[in-house]
């Protein structure tokens, strides 16, 4: 049954939804952190004078905001969001008085939390530091405060039962005024870091669009096989197998073909698709197989011409709307019968 395009306009999302927005924002923070390390490392060789002196410099640089200095401290100690909301649970009742008692530069300072007690988590949102919060430069808050002392200091504390992990990575305060052992840190770990963020800094929102795809329909159907993209003795030539954006595999040796489109704004890509959509389904179909198109983007509406090609050769043309997906779903549990 060929999809209407009103009825697929009218159950579409038409803009990103926020969990996409989101994944791309937190992917896109690694090269900016990149681009500001040698600010960064400017700042903490100058913060030498005592282990606090790094609170007064930040407040007067522009050079980096609050938040950014933060997330710079967590990459580099390997210490996320979720790490830190465990950390404020345990931290009360090793800490007496909210107190951490640390050693630097062969002296003995203390720092009292000012957050450890209190409903609020030291969550990437709450600290601003979730690419939400780093689109916009922030003022250093409590929070943020005693979480970066946290993360320079913690691990030379000398307190029974800190968790291991604090031990190990809390003590980046150690390479203050450092110059060299200092950079050299920071260099070869984000030099690391580039290497395994690779994939997702590269992301388009349209690759984070097929993930969020398959993440739904793994959940639908966790027997399938969604790791695939190309099809058995389906090919563009004699040689060379198709490449589709998805390939949904059922148990019993059926495949159906998933291209996903989404565009706010309009281009040539559901162009190409719809180019492609009769041969593609006339392939599938000789060998028992299908294709479906998830359509959604307000620039892919304004190709109104391309969008009935694709509904015309789809056997199941959904959006990215998650009843959309059910219905996607549905379909793909019919080739099993």
């Amino acid at each position: 049954m060929i999809r209407k395009i009103d009825n697929l306009e009218e159950n579409a999302l038409k803009f990103w939804p926020t969990e996409i927005a989101e994944t791309e924002r937190n992917a896109s923070i690694i090269p900016k952190l990149i681009e500001t390390q040698d600010k960064f490392i400017s700042l903490l060789n100058i913060a030498n004078a005592d282990p606090f002196a790094w609170k007064k410099i930040l407040q007067s640089t522009k050079e980096l905001s609050a938040n950014l200095f933060l997330k710079h401290l967590m990459v580099l100690s390997d210490v996320g969001g979720e790490k830190l909301m465990r950390f404020k649970k345990e931290l009360p009742k090793i800490f007496e008085n909210n107190t951490m008692k640390f050693v630097w530069n062969g002296k003995i300072f203390v720092y009292k939390f000012q957050t450890l007690i209190g409903n609020k988590t030291w969550s990437n949102s709450y600290l601003k530091v979730d690419g939400l919060g780093l689109a916009n430069e922030r003022e250093l808050t409590p929070g943020m405060e005693d979480v970066i002392n946290l993360l320079l200091y913690g691990g030379n504390n000398s307190t029974n039962n800190l968790p291991a992990e604090i031990i190990e990575k809390c003590n980046i305060g150690n390479l203050i005024g450092h110059k060299r052992e200092l950079e050299t840190f920071v260099k070869q770990r984000y030099i690391w870091v580039s290497r395994i963020t690779g994939g997702a800094t590269a992301n388009t929102l349209g690759n984070l669009a097929q993930k969020y795809v398959v993440d739904f329909l793994e959940k639908k159907l966790p027997e399938w096989n969604f790791k695939k993209k190309k099809i058995p003795n389906i090919s563009q030539n004699k040689r060379t197998l198709l490449s589709f954006d998805l390939v949904a595999a059922s148990r019993n040796g059926r495949y159906c073909a998933i291209e996903v489109c989404f565009q706010v704004t309009t281009n040539s890509v559901i162009e190409r698709k719809a180019g492609q959509a009769q041969d593609r389904q006339r392939q599938l179909h000789k060998q028992g197989h299908y294709i479906a198109y998830i359509i959604d983007g307000a620039g892919n509406f304004e190709r109104t011409s391309a969008l009935r090609t694709i509904c015309q050769f789809s056997d199941c043309t959904v959006t990215l709307k998650d009843t959309e997906l059910e219905k996607l779903s549905k379909f793909l549990k019919t080739l099993e019968k």
